[in-house]
């Protein structure tokens, strides 16, 4: 079994009644695919350095969410919210006529497979969350609400904006400055040298500054609405969603999987041998860009033990449709053997 490769993809556009959703599928497209969504004010690149170190027998259709990348914008006059981007998960199945989906998540995208999870459980098979489960909680002191009111300001104002066209274009930036302000309004979480990965999909020529460079995502989604959690209701999504397989893998410098995760954690693991939480090391919220490595060594392993390879479409041999029956149980256990006797040497 090999990895997947950056260079092996197929561009998706999934059609929307306010446009189209943009993709790009890696690896196997025979079989259904893990299905990633990026975290806020990114985009599908930020998975840039983790296909590739992916198994092969699965592909990844990684997406834009609306706003974000090449995906269209909503209309003039609508927001964005964490509960209108979760309709974008059933929305991707419909279009493929998938009735089982695994999601790998980070950020914002992590929230929305939780949430998908608990609305409907039965159609999900494994969860791959990246540095989060939860939102943060809301600040006891009225600051929240605060930013609440600002936001909803500058909502209006980028809706005039937008209305004006490029007689007030964005603020733009040489490439080097582009690397640094990326980087900045991530509060450092993503390295400058890494910010190439996000940028590639969210820029655009100046028109007025020919050297220069501004972000063509949507500026509306800067202020979208948030999501809080009632005490209580964190615990009873947890509960909704079962013993599925969920794997978390948190940054040590983050504080996105802090003590308002304990609950639910405790609940998704509680006779569940095939949930996992690891933390890496010096990793930040975006742990998965600069520590891909690391993050690879726990995502691989669970990749294959819930979505093994199926051997009537892929072997090692690339004979999978010859073999009988008997072959082919015989080759899955020599699969799962090798497997297991990998994981008791990584162990030593």
């Amino acid at each position: 079994m090999g990895t997947l490769s950056l260079a092996n993809y197929e561009e998706v556009r999934i059609s929307a009644p306010w446009g189209h959703i943009s993709g790009r599928w890696y690896g196997n497209r025979t079989e259904r695919p893990i299905l990633a969504i990026h975290g806020w004010l990114d985009n599908l690149g930020t998975f840039d350095r983790l296909i590739p170190l992916l198994p092969d027998n699965v592909g990844v259709l990684c997406i834009d969410l609306p706003g974000h990348g090449r995906s269209s914008r909503l209309p003039p006059g609508m927001h964005y919210s964490v509960y209108d981007y979760v309709f974008v998960i059933p929305r991707v199945m419909k279009e493929y006529g998938w009735h089982k989906v695994s999601l790998m998540g980070h950020s914002l995208g992590g929230i929305m497979a939780f949430i998908y999870a608990t609305l409907a459980p039965h159609t999900v098979d494994m969860i791959i969350s990246l540095d989060i489960l939860l939102p943060i909680p809301t600040d006891a002191r009225g600051k929240d609400v605060d930013t609440f009111g600002r936001n909803m300001e500058k909502h209006l104002v980028e809706d005039e904006r937008q209305e004006e066209g490029n007689l007030r274009e964005p603020p733009a930036y040489t490439l080097p400055e582009l690397r640094k302000v990326l980087s900045k309004g991530s509060y450092n979480s993503v390295p400058p040298r890494e910010a190439q990965h996000l940028l590639y999909r969210q820029v655009a020529k100046s028109q007025l500054y020919p050297d220069r460079f501004f972000f063509s995502r949507d500026a509306r989604v800067k202020f979208y609405y948030h999501i809080f959690f009632e005490e209580g209701l964190a615990a009873e999504m947890a509960r909704r969603i079962q013993r599925k397989p969920y794997l978390i893998i948190k940054g040590s410098l983050s504080p996105f999987v802090g003590p308002h995760c304990d609950e639910a954690i405790a609940i998704l693991g509680k006779n569940n041998p095939h949930f996992e939480l690891h933390e890496v090391q010096g990793g930040t919220h975006h742990v998965h860009l600069h520590a891909a490595e690391e993050c690879a060594k726990y995502i691989g392993p669970f990749i294959r033990h819930h979505r093994p390879p199926n051997l009537t479409t892929w072997s090692l041999a690339g004979r999978g449709e010859q073999l009988s029956s008997k072959e082919r149980r015989q080759a899955q256990e020599q699969f799962f053997a090798r497997s297991k006797h990998s994981k008791q040497r990584s162990k030593l």
